[in-house]
């Protein structure tokens, strides 16, 4: 019967998730300031959204560019600086690949700036 009653429960989260966000209010730019009676007001900021691409989180170029930077750093050194040379080239090497797919990714206009709104309580 406990086990039932845990079913139950965990079946219902969605549900009521998903009309508390039925509910919410939507805001806008034209919003951005209002103050309402219980302190709280409505905030904007303009964040980075990926638009129709297959990789948002730029993984692919950080693997690549971790892969290429840590074949790389284990050329240089020897015992554990060859180690440390190659942890520090896969690092540095991730981080580069992430940046220049970002950089394709905004070339291509494949990432767009949103206004988004929302209130906060302060």
């Amino acid at each position: 019967m406990k086990t039932f009653r845990i079913v139950a429960v965990l079946a219902a989260l969605p549900l009521a998730a998903t009309a508390a966000m039925a509910s919410a209010q939507t805001y806008g730019p034209e919003d951005e300031g209002r103050r309402f009676s219980d302190g709280s007001r409505v905030v904007c900021e303009e964040v980075e959204v990926a638009r129709d691409t297959k990789d948002p989180n730029r993984i692919a170029g950080t693997a690549t560019g971790a892969v290429i930077g840590g074949l790389l750093g284990n050329q240089v050194g020897g015992g554990k600086g060859k180690k440390l040379a190659t942890v520090g080239g896969a690092v540095a090497g991730g981080a580069i690949g992430r940046n220049v797919q970002g950089n394709n990714q905004e070339r291509r206009g494949q990432r767009v700036v949103e206004t988004r709104c929302e209130r906060v309580w302060r």
